[in-house]
């Protein structure tokens, strides 16, 4: 998937708003507040249960990968979320 492509559909998820569980919440972490080196993303089944959590790092900027971008797109998919999150910016490590 071309990551135009990719960030568009992650972004028309976001701009959704909450509909419910599973969630899946990307938050995006780096050194720097202009690139993100990391990404976790969280998965919540249900309501109070315990978010899991996965991390894909990059060697540049996560936002601009295209494979990490569209293993997003599918996580989202196969997880058949009914929201997801996104944390504004980039949190520094």
């Amino acid at each position: 998937m071309h990551l135009d492509k990719a960030k568009k559909r992650i972004a028309k998820q976001v701009k959704k708003g909450f509909h419910g569980y599973p969630l899946v919440s990307l938050e995006y972490f780096g050194k720097t507040p202009d690139s993100a080196t990391e990404v976790v993303v969280s998965f919540t089944e249900e309501e109070g249960a315990d978010p899991q959590k996965q991390t894909f790092v990059s060697g540049g900027d996560a936002r601009e990968d295209e494979t990490i971008q569209s293993t997003l797109v599918k996580i989202i998919e196969r997880a058949d979320a009914k929201t997801v999150t996104e944390i504004e910016g980039i949190s520094t490590i």
